[in-house]
């Protein structure tokens, strides 16, 4: 039963460029929403469609400051949608909730997101054990010439019963900004690290405890819209990945609309 579950920022890509806020919420919030097409949808590596196109709905609102006088503090709740398709359980749906506080710093040059995630699969059966949930932790700091970003998960009782683990992630993300560009369009590069370490992997068939991942990726930005070309890879080999090609390294495309 190889499953991969995916992340309410989309999977290991930088968050979608920031939109002006736009619908008032309750109690003083704001209101985002974003919608994604995509060629392949995963996380950690792992394609969560099998190899075949997702569409991705997000949802969230964010209180405004906590501290009116201090640091930018604020609670948040999310929400996200998208298709899947496992190689047992078969198609359905998944969808991701989580809330947490996000804390800017130095002129918000600092941020530190803490938050929890439960991942839902309505219509699938039960017996797959799929629900879970994992804690969260991300900083990221703006050095100017790049932004670096280290997230650390963890999970009690991960997807399919197969024990806690430990998800580690590092990113770097440079803007394109010492070329010349039309008017309107903005171009930024990134890449990322990370290795996933679960207790019982032959429950998910993994071939070992951890595995890396990799990806390496450009994002344009323009007329309101992301648009996304990467390569993503792990250290599974085919054998070790069920025989499929969710694991293998391979191309994607997505276009990111904010609202």
């Amino acid at each position: 039963m190889l499953l991969s579950t995916g992340s309410l920022a989309a999977p290991d890509r930088p968050d979608p460029t920031p939109q002006p806020d736009r619908w008032t919420g309750p109690f003083g919030g704001v209101f985002h929403a974003d919608f994604t097409v995509a060629s392949d949808y995963g996380q950690n590596g792992i394609s969560s469609t099998g190899n075949q196109p997702a569409v991705i709905v997000g949802l969230n609102w964010h209180s405004q400051s906590l501290l009116p006088d201090g640091p930018r503090l604020r609670f948040y709740v999310s929400a996200l949608g998208v298709n899947t398709s496992f190689p047992e359980a078969g198609t359905g749906v998944e969808i991701d909730l989580a809330a947490g506080f996000k804390l800017g710093l130095f002129d918000r040059k600092l941020s530190i997101d803490a938050g929890y995630i439960r991942y839902f699969f309505p219509g699938f059966s039960p017996d797959f054990a799929l629900e879970f949930g994992e804690f969260s932790l991300r900083v990221d700091y703006d050095f100017g010439p790049f932004t670096a970003s280290g997230r650390l998960r963890y999970s009690p009782d991960t997807i399919g019963h197969a024990g806690f683990t430990w998800n580690k992630r590092g990113m770097i993300i440079v803007p394109i900004d010492f070329v010349p560009l039309p008017d309107g369009l903005k171009l930024k590069a990134y890449g990322s690290l990370g290795n996933l370490w679960v207790e019982k992997p032959d429950i998910l068939d993994l071939p070992g405890n951890d595995y890396w991942f990799w990806q390496l990726g450009v994002v344009t930005s323009f007329w309101g819209l992301d648009l996304t070309l990467a390569y993503t890879d792990t250290n599974i080999t085919t054998e070790g990945c069920g025989n499929t090609r969710a694991c293998e390294g391979r191309f994607f495309a997505s276009i990111t609309k904010v609202f």
